[in-house]
């Protein structure tokens, strides 16, 4: 939130600039466009022009367009496929260029070690997209540690606020879901994990938002992975 989403409000012209002319580029503006399209009835919406001709000013025309464009969708907290698909060829290429690494919290790899040792299965399930949370994770501030993780899930196996989502992860897992232990710092997503029978700690950090007095005296809290006792079995 403070960082990868500012990255990219700051970057995406220098980005488009300096990528214009490769086919995947072409293909995130492509897709883009057609967003905008589908938008264009909307308050606000900012249309993408074609290239009517070559030259300088024209290209400049366009790359300021589809600037406005991400700018506005992102100040409407949009997760368009378009727009998550540009951020998340900008994030590789932050992140490969080491301009930007995913922050762990330092209780976090030594705890999924030792319950990896004792036999138990780590996953991600996150709004992020799959390729979003490979990113975070293969370029982290402790290196690449997503060996430490047997799969990841994001909102195509559902959205984290209904309780399906985490039945369906359930199946796909092979595993009971009161087999399962969900980490979440979001009551709302809790409130979805428990309705399907499965366990829930939330998880309070530095920079989260604040829980209620019900909230904090309904659910398990920690504050460090070192604060969760498991079962080995």
């Amino acid at each position: 939130q403070d960082t990868l989403f500012p990255y990219i409000k700051d970057n995406v012209k220098e980005y488009l600039r300096t990528h214009w002319e490769e086919e995947e580029c072409q293909q995130d503006v492509g897709l883009l466009r057609k967003q905008a399209q589908e938008d264009s009835s909307l308050d606000g919406a900012v249309p993408i022009p074609l290239e009517c001709g070559s030259g300088e000013e024209e290209l400049e025309r366009v790359i300021q367009a589809v600037v406005d464009n991400v700018h506005w969708q992102m100040s409407l907290d949009r997760k368009t496929t378009a727009l998550k698909q540009l951020q998340g060829h900008m994030w590789r290429a932050a992140y490969a260029t080491g301009h930007v690494k995913g922050e762990i919290f330092e209780d976090v790899v030594p705890a999924i070690r030792k319950w990896r040792e004792a036999g138990m299965k780590v996953y991600i399930y996150s709004s992020g997209s799959i390729e979003a949370q490979k990113l975070l994770f293969g370029y982290s501030t402790e290196g690449d540690i997503l060996e430490l993780f047997d799969g990841h899930f994001d909102t195509k196996i559902g959205p984290k606020v209904e309780s399906e989502s985490y039945r369906r992860i359930a199946a796909s897992i092979g595993c009971a879901t009161n087999n399962i232990l969900f980490l979440t710092d979001v009551p709302r997503e809790a409130n979805a994990a428990e309705e399907a029978d499965t366990h829930v700690a939330v998880v309070i950090r530095p920079g989260n938002a604040g829980l209620t007095d019900d909230e904090k005296s309904y659910y398990s809290l920690i504050s460090s992975f070192t604060e969760l006792f498991l079962p080995s079995s």
